[in-house]
């Protein structure tokens, strides 16, 4: 009955179609890190470059007012083809983790 309650459904969420016609559509849809299937952009949240960081090879985002350390195993290891740093966050009872991670650019 614990696992159950700490298993966290992941389901893609295009509720208006917005997505739907994106000529990266498809990618983002097969996007995926150690943790599995990102699921989509509509999923994802773009960060600006105050809102992510790579220090000593490890990557942390800030979210909802705090910084959260990205497990190794979110990392998307694809060439960017989005062209921003992305992040899949899920909240489910233990909190907020991070499913998927996609560095962008640093500038």
């Amino acid at each position: 009955m614990v696992l159950l309650a700490l298993t966290v459904e992941v389901s893609a969420r295009d509720l208006d179609g917005r997505y739907a016609n994106s000529p990266l559509k498809q990618w983002f849809e097969t996007l995926a890190s150690k943790k599995g299937l990102c699921c989509s952009d509509a999923d994802g949240t773009a960060l600006s470059e105050v809102d992510w960081e790579a220090k000593d090879g490890h990557y942390r985002v800030w979210l909802e007012g705090a910084w959260h350390e990205v497990p190794d195993d979110a990392v998307i290891t694809v060439p960017n083809r989005a062209g921003k740093t992305m992040v899949w966050p899920m909240r489910g009872v233990l909190g907020l983790t991070i499913r998927c991670f996609m560095p962008g650019p640093m500038i």
